[in-house]
C-alpha cells in the first residue's frame, strides 16, 4: 500500500511538472516586434588607428635594452576612440563614441545598439571615424534600403568587405 503511494505521489507530481513546462513553452505569447515594425541593429568591433606613429629605436635606446628584447620599431599601443553616427531619413539616430578597452587602452572599440522603425523604405547614412588624427569621417555609407516587417538590419564594420557594412 505504501509503495503504490509513493509511485502514485511521483508521477503525480512529475505529471505537473510536465503540465507547468508545457503551459510556460506556449504562454504567455512572446512577439520580439510590434506588427509592422522592422530593427537595426548597429554592431561592430573594430580596433581604432594608433595614436602615435611607430618609429625607429635609436642606437641608445637599443643599448639600454636587453639583447634578447632589442627590436627595430617603437610602437605605442593606444588606440584613437571609434566615433559612429548613423542617419535614419535625415535624423541623427546614434552620435557616439567607444573608448578602446583595455588597460593601456589598446584593444578594440565595441559598440551594441537597436532601433526599431516602422517597415518601408529608408535611407541609412553611416559615418565612422577611428582616428583622431583624422580631420573627417574615415569610413562613410549611405544607402537606401526596404524593410520588411520584422526584418532585422544589422550595420556593422568588415575590412574585409570594404568597411561599413549593412546586412
Amino acid at each position: 500500500m505504501n509503495r503504490a503511494l509513493n509511485w502514485t505521489g511521483q508521477a503525480l507530481l512529475y505529471g505537473s511538472f510536465a503540465l507547468a513546462l508545457g503551459v510556460f513553452s506556449r504562454w504567455p505569447v512572446y512577439h520580439p516586434l510590434p506588427d509592422g515594425m522592422a530593427q537595426i541593429k548597429v554592431s561592430f568591433i573594430h580596433h581604432g588607428a594608433r595614436l602615435a606613429e611607430c618609429r625607429p629605436y635609436t642606437a641608445e635606446e637599443q643599448a639600454k635594452m636587453a639583447p634578447n628584447m632589442r627590436k627595430a620599431m617603437k610602437c605605442e599601443r593606444e588606440r584613437s576612440p571609434v566615433h559612429i553616427a548613423v542617419d535614419i531619413d535625415g535624423q541623427t539616430v546614434l552620435d557616439r563614441s567607444a573608448p578602446p578597452a583595455g588597460l593601456s587602452r589598446d584593444g578594440a572599440s565595441t559598440l551594441y545598439q537597436r532601433f526599431n522603425i516602422a517597415a518601408g523604405e529608408h535611407r541609412i547614412a553611416v559615418r565612422l571615424k577611428d582616428s583622431q588624427s583624422a580631420s573627417a569621417q574615415t569610413h562613410q555609407l549611405e544607402q537606401t534600403v526596404n524593410l520588411q516587417p520584422a526584418q532585422v538590419l544589422v550595420i556593422d564594420f568588415n575590412p574585409d568587405k570594404g568597411g561599413i557594412v549593412l546586412q
